[in-house]
């Protein structure tokens, strides 16, 4: 049998999540190769044994002891009522860095307009638990039906509403739908077996991965930036220019020069560099990151 000791096995989501995530995981630093007929890609740190699985099945893996860790949806960890050990969110998704929502939704022209109005209603979603939790909180009693996709498509045929996962909603307007809560807002979560965060070793491996995992999330949209500075201009740059409140500021060989470093949203750049320029600042050098750890 393996010797899982030394070993530490995680579920990683395939679908939507894979490209972002495996993304996430080569600027932690591990390098992620997939294979299109395997769901055991390839990973560069030998004590790492990777699955790929939906995103549905992880945390019921992981509690069960079959992974040691693994990065799911809150929301699947709450449809199931998995008992696992959270270790921390990460905001991302595949088209954006905002959580996503679980909608409840019916036909733009439904006459369903609240909650109360799904009394004895039919509901298709794949989140069954979730949806029966919601509607008991709201004291409404529905049929709700497990759906196997394309959940928008079933209303008003099939079903009277839907709850269904949104990032931006353009599919449910596309499909006109109208929303009428909002269930859940769910965001990617490491989850551990409470067993495996028992094992000291494990333990130290899982965290490691997590500060990684955190700089390189950490380091998403911002970029480095250094230049040369006259030093008398040094107090002018850092009253004009917030952003560069806390540089890293060093002498040059050259007398009455600074070098001047700092970290700021890639979006500014383009506003603050012909600033720098105004201020006396040369050889100013633009430099993508990889993590950030605070």
């Amino acid at each position: 049998m393996e010797d899982n000791s030394r070993m530490l096995r995680v579920g990683l989501p395939s679908g939507s999540l894979q490209e972002p995530t495996i993304a996430l995981f080569g600027k932690a630093g591990f390098s992620i190769s997939v294979s299109s007929r395997s769901y055991k890609p390839a990973v560069d740190d030998p004590e790492l044994t990777v699955r790929l699985l939906r995103a549905q099945e992880i945390s019921r893996y992981v509690e069960h002891g079959y992974l040691d860790c693994g990065l799911t949806g809150r929301d699947w960890i709450e449809n199931n009522g998995s008992d696992v050990v959270r270790l921390g969110e990460f905001v991302f998704s595949k088209t954006s860095a905002q959580p996503t929502r679980w909608v409840l939704a019916v036909p733009e022209d439904s006459p369903i307009k609240s909650v109360k109005d799904l009394e004895g209603k039919l509901i298709a979603t794949e989140a069954v638990e979730m949806t029966r939790a919601f509607l008991a909180k709201h004291g409404v009693k529905a049929e709700i039906e497990f759906s196997w996709g394309a959940t928008e498509v079933k209303v008003p045929d099939l079903v009277d509403a839907i709850v269904d996962v949104t990032e931006t909603g353009s599919s449910l307007r596309a499909n006109k739908l109208r929303i009428l809560e909002t269930i859940m807002e769910s965001v990617p979560v490491f989850v551990a077996n409470k067993a495996a965060y028992a094992n000291p070793w494990k333990r130290a491996k899982i965290e490691r991965l997590i500060l990684l995992l955190q700089g390189a999330l950490a380091a998403r949209d911002k970029v480095g930036l250094k230049m040369n500075l006259p030093e008398a201009n040094l107090e002018g740059l850092l009253k004009a220019l917030p952003a560069l409140r806390r540089p890293t500021i060093s002498k040059l060989t050259e007398p009455g020069w600074v070098a001047v470093e700092t970290i700021l949203d890639e979006k500014i750049v383009r506003e603050i560099i012909p600033s720098l320029k105004e201020l006396g600042a040369e050889g100013i050098i633009e430099y993508p990151l990889n993590k950030v750890v605070y």
